[in-house]
Parts: structure tokens; C-alpha cells; sequence
């Protein structure tokens, strides 16, 4: 097991990684609210949370890793005001709230996909989980920590001691307005106060509806990740990702929740993604156009350039998008794909020089995800004076964590070779067959390369065959 030390929100510093269990990891992702698709920005924080899962993965830890998407709930300020995210989705495009929901995750998975973005062990939809939050409000409102006020159901932040244990902001500072943009609600006893539960609102629209101790209603956003977590993963929950944005209100609101709820501590690491930002600032759905994966392929760049531009700049750091550094970062993964892809296989490993660069790469990662170093390592490998068969097996190590498909373009090369060799052996035995005069034979080869998804074809020049 390799040690990894990653910056810890909840600490406000770098802490050595100890699981509650030794050898398990216990993850949890804030995923997708699947109203839209998601920008190159949104897709920053699953990428470097890829990244993490897969090196917990290569330094020996087994890893559970839940992620949920939003479908009810969120609306379009975090602090129970606005308009719902999923219905507004709805009404632009004149379908089902469900319609949205399924689409969009979908187009969030094949986005995911093509950043070779692994997908979590556990996607948990948030309407699969209606009866798991209507308990964990009950028993909320049983210990006295929330309250019904209007029709709705509130969170009493008033009976936490350390309510603001994530964030740095405080009390006298959120009593100036809590944001400009956030709209009073009478109901609340404290202005942190937040919504579990809607029934009486202004959302008389609302698509998806369940009956409730309190009414016909729906979920507020932030309940969900803490029920979602804990029917996967239990009561101790190891680490919790999510970009900057989400630190408050959601994950302050989740902690306080989800501790009330227990009795107990819940997450012990919390990890947080930096934004991503053009020359307008951070990017964003609401300033209407914005960057998605399609629009980057278009514009022709392979999605894993976008990857490697993320690895090239540390997590904890808001990173540039530019066009102008895009081509350079095009023109940089072309140069060493062609580079790794044309390492031979030929000779043996040299064990030493493999370890050595092991533990550097390891090193650079255990040290809170260092991936630009990581980066740096991989190069020093290219260069290093050893044999193509070391590198190699060097670049497919690091490639595990990485994925930046390095070895891809080599391993579909000698796929093809094989087809092509399989496919000209298969085409001489069948002219064997016919020369012999044994048609069925010959028939029966003609028939094994068409289930194949191989058709031959004979011309005076010879037998030629297609994919089809």
C-alpha cells in the first residue's frame, strides 16, 4: 500500500490519507444535475476525481466509489430559491422532466466516456431514493434538528455549534443579504436554515411529486448525497469530492445533516476541485453558449487533449481555458502518442530502472495528486537511457492512472495486423478448398468471415475482402 497525502477541506491542509478501514476506500462523488450538458468546466472536477480513484486503485487501496445525479430538487440557487434546474430543462425543451433527466445523463456519460472518465461503481438516480429521505427527515425531526414551517420542511442550523466547519465564511457575513442573489423566505428561523423537504411552494409546476408525513412534495437538494452516501457506504464515509462551488452551501449543509442524522463524524477527507475559467471568468451554464466536449471535437481536438490539459495544471489551482494553449496542448499529446506508440515490445524489463521511476511517479501522486509532475516523470521516462521494453511497460504503469490512451494507437496497429493475417490465412485455405473442388468447405470459410463482419469478394486480380 503506497502513502498518499492529499489537501484535506475539513482540515484546511495536506493530510496523510488513513481510511477508516486499512486497504478500503470509501468514496462519494456530487454528480451531474442532468438538466443540461455539462461544460468543460464541470468536467474538470470528475476528471481529477477519476484521477484520484484510479490512483487510491494503483496504490493498493480497494475502492468503492458512489456517485448520484440529480434529477429532482435542484434549483437554480443553492440556496432553496429560484427556479428548479430540472423543470426549467423541461420547459425549454418542451418534454418530461424524466425525458430531460434520461437524455442528459446519457450525453454526461458519453462525454465522461470519451475523457475515459470511469464510470463510478454506483450511479444512484436521486428518484430512486424518495423513502430513504423521507426517514432520514423524520428522524431529523424527531432529535429536534429540523422544524415544519409553511408546508416546507427546515434544517435548524441554529442547533449546531460548528455549522461553518467547511467553509471559511461565518456568520456576521452571511447575515448581510446571504448573497445578492437569494430571495427571503419567511418561513426559515436563521437565514442558513435550508429546505428537506418542499410541499407548499411557489413551484405549483413541479413535474415529480411524492406523498409525505408533511404532504405531496419533493426533496430538497442537499438530503440527497447524504442518503445516497449512506445506503451505499454506510455511516463512515472515507472521502467526499466535489468542485469549490459545492463547499457552501451543499457540502456545509451535508455535514451538518448527515452528523445530526448519526450521532457521529461522517467523512474524514473532503476534496475539492478548483474552477475553470475563460477570459469572462468562471465558466458557466447560464452565460448561455458554453464549452462541451462536442463543441471541442468539432473544433478538432481529440477529447483527451482537454485531459491532458487538466493534468498539466495542479487541482487546488483555477485553471485557463484558452484556445491558444489547446493547440499547444494538441500539438503536445500528438508529438507523444507518436512517441510512446512507437516503443518496441522486443527485450526484457530492467526491474530496477522500472522501480526506480515507479516510486518517482508514485512520489509525485501520493503528493496531493501531483499530476503535472506525474506528467514530468512520464517524460523523463522517454528520455531515460534504458531500453524500449522498460519505458514501455513503464508508460502502460502510469497510463493506469493517467488514461491518455498512450499505447492506443500501437495496440489498434497490431490488432489490425492480426485481422489482416487472420483474415488472408482464412482467404488461402478457401482457395485451397476450391482449387480441391471442395465448394462446402469453401462455403463454410465464405460464411465464418461474413459473422465476422468481413465480406470477400473474388475479381480477376484475386479475392479482396471489406468490413462491413
Amino acid at each position: 500500500m503506497r502513502d498518499i497525502n492529499i489537501y484535506n477541506t475539513l482540515t484546511k491542509k495536506v493530510d496523510k490519507f488513513v481510511p477508516n478501514e486499512p486497504g478500503k476506500v470509501k468514496m462519494y462523488t456530487c454528480g451531474p444535475t442532468v438538466y443540461h450538458f455539462a461544460h468543460i468546466g464541470n468536467l474538470r472536477s470528475y476528471l481529477v476525481e477519476d484521477i484520484l480513484e484510479k490512483y487510491l486503485r494503483y496504490a493498493g487501496y480497494d475502492v468503492k466509489r458512489v456517485m448520484n445525479i440529480t434529477d429532482v430538487g435542484h434549483l437554480t440557487s443553492d440556496a432553496d430559491s429560484g427556479e428548479d434546474k430540472m423543470l426549467k430543462g423541461a420547459k425549454r425543451e418542451h418534454k418530461t422532466v424524466m425525458e430531460i433527466a434520461k437524455f442528459y445523463r446519457d450525453a454526461f456519460f458519453s462525454d465522461c466516456s470519451k475523457l475515459n472518465i470511469k464510470t463510478p461503481d454506483v450511479v444512484e438516480p436521486a428518484t430512486n431514493c424518495i423513502p430513504e429521505f423521507i426517514h432520514m427527515i423524520e428522524v431529523l425531526i424527531e432529535k429536534g434538528y429540523a422544524y415544519v414551517a409553511g408546508g416546507n420542511v427546515y434544517f435548524d442550523t441554529s442547533k449546531l455549534k460548528e455549522y461553518y466547519v467547511l467553509s471559511n465564511q461565518n456568520e456576521e457575513e452571511l447575515q448581510v443579504g446571504v448573497r445578492d442573489d437569494v430571495e427571503e423566505d419567511d418561513n426559515k428561523k436563521n437565514k442558513t436554515d435550508f429546505v428537506l423537504w418542499f410541499t407548499k411552494s411557489k413551484f405549483d409546476s413541479q413535474e415529480l411529486k411524492w406523498d409525505s408525513p408533511w404532504g405531496v412534495g419533493y426533496p430538497g437538494w442537499h438530503i440527497e448525497c447524504s442518503c445516497i452516501s449512506m445506503k451505499h457506504l454506510g455511516e463512515y464515509l472515507d472521502i467526499h469530492c466535489g468542485g469549490v462551488d459545492n463547499i457552501f452551501p451543499h457540502h456545509t449543509n451535508e455535514i451538518a445533516q448527515s452528523e445530526s442524522y448519526i450521532g457521529h463524524k461522517w467523512c474524514n477527507y473532503w476534496f475539492h476541485v478548483q474552477h475553470l475559467n475563460d477570459k469572462s471568468g468562471k465558466m458557466s451554464k447560464s452565460k448561455g453558449e458554453f464549452l462541451t466536449v462536442s463543441l471541442l471535437e468539432e473544433k478538432g481536438y481529440n477529447p483527451l487533449v482537454y485531459r491532458l490539459f487538466c493534468l498539466q495544471s495542479h487541482y487546488r489551482k483555477p485553471l485557463l481555458f484558452s484556445y491558444d494553449v489547446m493547440d499547444n496542448v494538441k500539438t503536445t499529446y500528438e508529438k507523444l502518442v507518436k512517441r510512446t506508440s512507437s516503443l518496441s515490445k522486443e527485450g526484457e524489463v530492467d526491474k530496477e530502472i522500472f522501480e526506480k521511476y515507479q516510486n518517482e511517479f508514485a512520489d509525485a501522486m501520493g503528493n496531493d495528486l501531483n499530476t503535472s509532475q506525474a506528467v514530468t516523470v512520464l517524460y523523463d521516462v522517454l528520455k531515460a537511457d534504458t531500453n524500449d521494453a522498460t519505458k514501455r511497460a513503464l508508460v502502460e504503469d502510469f497510463d493506469s492512472v493517467l488514461s491518455l490512451d498512450l499505447l492506443k494507437e500501437q495496440e489498434e496497429k497490431t490488432a489490425d495486423d492480426g485481422l489482416k493475417a487472420m483474415v488472408e490465412d482464412m482467404i488461402a485455405k478457401r482457395n485451397t478448398a476450391r482449387k480441391e473442388k471442395d465448394f462446402a468447405a469453401a462455403d463454410a470459410i465464405r460464411d465464418e468471415l461474413l459473422s465476422k463482419g468481413i465480406e470477400i469478394k473474388d475479381t480477376r486480380e484475386g479475392t479482396v475482402w471489406k468490413l462491413i
